[in-house]
């Protein structure tokens, strides 16, 4: 499997490339801002780019909008963010288009070589990976035994998998054979039995989506 590393800070770039040489990926180049990372994935079309969110200039979401830009260019690519700090809406805007060959981790993951190695590999097939601090403060730490998806109904479970997959109400409507007015009470079930009230600081389709993986 082939990576592309991109992160400004050269210890961290360079030992991330040794670590992944070492767990048998091959490493096409590295990076220290998202230009140049954009740069190297046009030119070597990697697997799996991994990505530092906050990169020159700014340090702030360069990173990001570099993931979304290769994600838009090159879809078949696997994006695995790096952060410092859990970001919630940073992992909304990643997995609002889909979350398919995406994941976010915290940097202090990456010193553990095998669950580094299994997330790049999860992404580079076209999974997913999230960070359970990512997931915890995104859709709250449940009492073990309480979970809501076991209120679902089959249907409402199906059309939850289909939102993981990126796919829209209208996408939904024709794989279901359904009406688009009849996905959208599904979902709007699915809300409320997840127990997602509406919010203009949280996108619930994506918190449901969240909810949805950390169970699988």
């Amino acid at each position: 499997m082939r990576v592309a590393v991109g992160d400004d800070a050269v210890i961290l770039r360079e030992g991330l490339a040794r670590l992944l040489e070492e767990a048998g990926f091959e490493v096409v180049g590295v990076a220290a801002d998202a230009d140049e990372l954009l740069e190297l994935v046009e030119r070597s079309e990697p697997d799996v780019a991994i990505v530092d969110i906050r990169m020159p200039p700014t340090h702030t979401d360069e990173g990001l909008r570099a993931a979304k830009a290769i994600r838009e260019a090159h879809p078949a690519i696997g994006i695995l963010l790096l952060s410092q700090h859990v970001h919630a809406r940073y992992a909304i805007e990643l997995l609002s288009s889909g979350t398919d060959g995406v994941g976010y981790l915290l940097k202090e993951r990456v010193a553990d070589l095998d669950e580094l190695s299994a997330s790049v590999r999860r992404v580079g097939k076209g999974g997913s990976v999230l960070d359970p601090a990512v997931v915890s403060q995104l859709v709250g730490r449940r009492r073990q035994g309480d979970n809501p998806l076991e209120q679902l109904t089959d249907r409402e479970r199906e059309v939850l998998a289909l939102m993981a997959e990126g796919r829209s109400n209208k996408a939904i409507a024709d794989r279901l054979f359904v009406s688009d007015h009849t996905v959208e009470k599904h979902i709007k079930s699915i809300f409320g039995t997840l127990r997602l009230p509406l919010s203009p600081d949280d996108h619930r389709r994506v918190l449901a989506v969240v909810t949805y993986l950390d169970s699988e």
